[in-house]
């Protein structure tokens, strides 16, 4: 059997950086031939980044990934890459044929985008492949952003037939079958597909039945990276025909994934103009039909995976240290009241950008105890971020020398006070302000809107509350695991949480227990189950009527509240879209 050396380039574009993706295109090609590849595949995008959202249409973008495109295989040949098979993601237009095939009408993207992968060689462009399913569910608005295509490219390197595809095409039938019946010996798929918890078992095992259905070997490459509220997690894999798995690569990392693979040699002869397998015109491109030179076979490499609290913990980490980087932040602020949830997003941040990057402001007030201020400091003591403190009580007492107020409204004019020294100290520093609040307080409301709210990324915004406790357990034990100092001091976790906005106040004085609470919101929120059907699985109906009224309510202050990285399977922001105004209400 023919034998092919190829190369998965898990990397981390920047969305309308085109001239530095380009950059990244170009460096990792050379990695690719320097270590015998014959094959390098870039992910979905790559050029442009991923998601484009409403880029899509605008010309002017249009036109400049079409020049980067162009001017890649002279580039690719002036630093002696020429050989080398370069099969990247890109942002293009509909083909004459499609576009005289195009209803002219309202609902086509304008300027007819489309989501692309092209194979370049020889210093020329070979053929060009564009996505045919476009995903319009959760995160996904392809069906705004792009047109379809209709053909399956199928590319001969080394006497092995290739097929392609992009991300959502096999998530849906068609590849596989037209792979199979092209007898390619090798699906690539070209991936923009976004974390959420325990995707990779379910990425796994669709590329593991794909490569079946097509009997062929597949390979999967993934982008890497924070972009706004979507994390990549990377995860590019290879599995053979039988579906077992022959390649991983690191989750949360850049990596080149090289792997040497023996495939079938290519038989089917040249499709006639105008074939179609399972609806979709046949394309073949014969650039080498002859087998590559032997020569010695790579051990493949399986990267270790993370559990499941580790891999939630990493994609936050990569999406608040890519959200700070590519926007051009040098460091970031927070509030550090001594609290679980803070505590928390101070030892991501000193993760993700370092500790001389990350600042703390404790705040006290009149009702604030001792040791949320030494909880604080013990944190900055263990993780070296800086912590500076502001008190607020003369402010406070300012403030209601004015206003005389009281009940909620005082409570929640601490809160406010403290968002204006935040936001103070960012004008002043240019520091980014880390908003530290839990998906359990924004699904119910419990947070003061310009108060705690403030910020430009929040970080564990996608975390319940009693994932904050697991996955700040799971921070010290790994610490612990190597050796190292817990970052999270113990009384922290330990001590019942509160906002200290009046004397013994407690978090469950205007919620549920916490593990309670989460259940309930993991149906309504996560799952989209009605009223009826929440209590169905248990729940007092009372409990759950109070529940599901703060959600609805809460709506107004959600829309307000920053981005934040999505780990969960439905997340507040991209993926649930419910009226601000709207009186329908889940009524038992």
């Amino acid at each position: 059997m023919p034998q092919l050396r190829l190369a998965l380039a898990q990397v981390n574009p920047t969305v309308g950086d085109i001239d530095g993706n380009a950059e990244i295109i170009m460096s990792t090609a050379r990695q690719a031939a320097e270590r015998g590849a014959h094959v390098v595949v870039f992910p979905e995008m790559v050029l442009t980044g991923y998601p484009v959202e409403d880029l899509a249409g605008r010309l002017s973008f249009i036109h400049r990934s079409q020049e980067a495109l162009a001017a890649l295989p002279g580039r690719l040949a002036q630093q002696g890459l020429g050989e080398l098979v370069v099969i990247l993601g890109h942002l293009d237009s509909a083909k004459p044929r499609e576009l005289e095939a195009m209803p002219d009408r309202l609902g086509i993207p304008k300027n007819a985008p489309t989501n692309s992968a092209s194979v370049i060689t020889g210093g020329r462009i070979v053929t060009r492949y564009d996505k045919h399913h476009l995903p319009n569910y959760g995160v996904f608005d392809e069906f705004r952003n792009f047109v379809p295509g209709d053909e399956t490219q199928i590319v001969q390197v080394g006497g092995v037939d290739i097929a392609l595809a992009i991300c959502e095409d096999i998530w849906q039938d068609g590849p596989s079958a037209a792979a199979k019946a092209a007898e390619a010996g090798l699906l690539v798929v070209l991936n923009g597909s976004p974390y959420e918890a325990a995707k990779d078992d379910a990425r796994l095992d669709l590329c593991a039945r794909r490569a079946r259905e097509g009997e062929c070997a597949l390979a999967y490459v993934n982008l890497v990276g924070g972009q706004d509220e979507l994390v990549f997690d990377g995860d590019s894999l290879v599995v053979d025909a039988r579906g077992e798995l022959v390649a991983r690569a690191a989750q949360f990392e850049s990596e080149l994934l090289v792997v040497d693979l023996d495939l079938p040699a290519a038989t089917a002869p040249m499709p006639d103009p105008g074939t179609r397998f399972h609806g979709l015109l046949v394309e073949r491109s014969v650039i080498g039909s002859e087998p590559v030179a032997p020569y010695e076979s790579l051990t493949p490499t399986v990267a270790e995976r993370w559990d499941d609290l580790g891999e939630r913990y990493r994609a936050i980490v990569l999406g608040l240290r890519d959200y700070v980087e590519k926007n051009g932040f040098d460091s970031v602020l927070m509030g550090l009241s001594g609290g679980i949830d803070s505590t928390l997003v101070g030892v991501i941040a000193v993760d993700a950008l370092g500790p001389e990057r990350v600042f703390g402001v404790s705040n006290p007030s009149e009702w604030s105890t001792d040791h949320s201020r030494s909880d604080a400091e013990e944190l900055a003591r263990r993780t070296g971020l800086s912590l500076d403190t502001v008190a607020i009580a003369p402010i406070f007492d300012a403030y209601q020398e004015a206003l005389h107020l009281d009940g909620l409204a005082e409570e929640n004019l601490q809160a406010r006070i403290r968002a204006v020294i935040w936001m103070g100290l960012s004008n002043q520093h240019g520091h980014l302000v880390l908003a530290c609040g839990n998906k359990s307080e924004l699904a119910t409301g419990y947070s003061t809107i310009y108060g705690d709210a403030v910020g430009g990324y929040a970080p564990i915004k996608d975390l319940p509350k009693t994932l904050v406790w697991e996955v700040s357990r799971w921070r010290n034990a790994y610490a612990e695991s190597r050796g190292e100092t817990p970052p999270i001091p113990e009384s922290v976790i330990s001590k019942p949480p509160s906002a200290e906005l009046r004397p013994g106040q407690l978090d469950t004085d205007s919620l549920p227990e916490y593990d309670v609470l989460d259940a309930i919101l993991d149906a309504y929120v996560e799952r989209d189950l009605g009223t009826g059907a929440v209590v169905a699985e248990g729940f007092a109906p009372e409990l759950v009527q109070r529940v599901v009224t703060l959600v609805d309510r809460a709506e107004y202050k959600r829309r307000q509240y920053p981005p934040g990285p999505k780990i969960s399977r439905r997340n507040f922001g991209r993926d649930r879209r419910v009226p601000i105004t709207n009186r329908w209400r889940e009524d038992l």
